[in-house]
């Protein structure tokens, strides 16, 4: 990037949190002396923070001599990577052909409707992200939606309108426990 412009726009793609940057040395210790480890250490800084922040991908850039350029490229390129942080519950929705012929159509519009959100977005209180994915794999579940991790098969708009509510409401209780 040659144009100091570009890169504050590239850069705008980004979050810009400052988080602490020595939870990566170990991880730059160990990879960053061979090349080809660029996407390797990207998805262990995820794992790290949840997601690239900016003073991250800087910081990598500082550390292993890649340039800026080269790590934005890559972050904005592979869709594994993300530029923002996500919400405590990450809701991948199929969209594969076994959810299409089975409604997830429908099951995408409550979801919308009930998060107030639309795919790629987190509600404004941090607790939902909802992604659309290709497949998941769980075609004999058609229509499934997997939340951290775990599948959840055979929906209607209702059910999955309740699982959300559900999850909403155990948060509340857990809140109330708190304090």
């Amino acid at each position: 990037m040659s144009n100091c412009c570009d890169e504050k726009k590239l850069e705008a793609n980004f979050k810009d949190e400052q988080v602490d940057l020595s939870l990566l040395d170990e991880t730059l210790n160990e990879l960053s002396h061979e090349k080809g480890n660029l996407i390797s250490i990207l998805q262990k800084a995820q794992d790290i923070y949840g997601y690239l922040p900016l003073s991250v991908l800087k910081y990598i850039s500082a550390e292993t001599g890649v340039k800026r350029a080269t790590i934005y490229g890559v972050a904005t390129f592979y869709t594994q990577f993300r530029l923002n942080p996500i919400g405590k519950y990450l809701i991948l929705q199929c969209q594969g052909t076994a959810c299409h012929v089975n409604g997830s159509d429908e099951v995408s519009r409550a979801l919308r409707e009930e998060l107030k959100i639309t795919p790629g977005e987190t509600t404004p209180d941090g607790i939902f992200t909802l992604e659309n994915v290709a497949c998941l794999g769980c075609c004999s579940l058609a229509p499934v939606m997997m939340i951290n991790g775990e599948a959840y098969g055979k929906l209607t708009p209702a059910k999955a309108t309740k699982i959300i509510r559900d999850i909403y409401k155990k948060e509340r209780e857990g809140e109330k426990n708190e304090n």
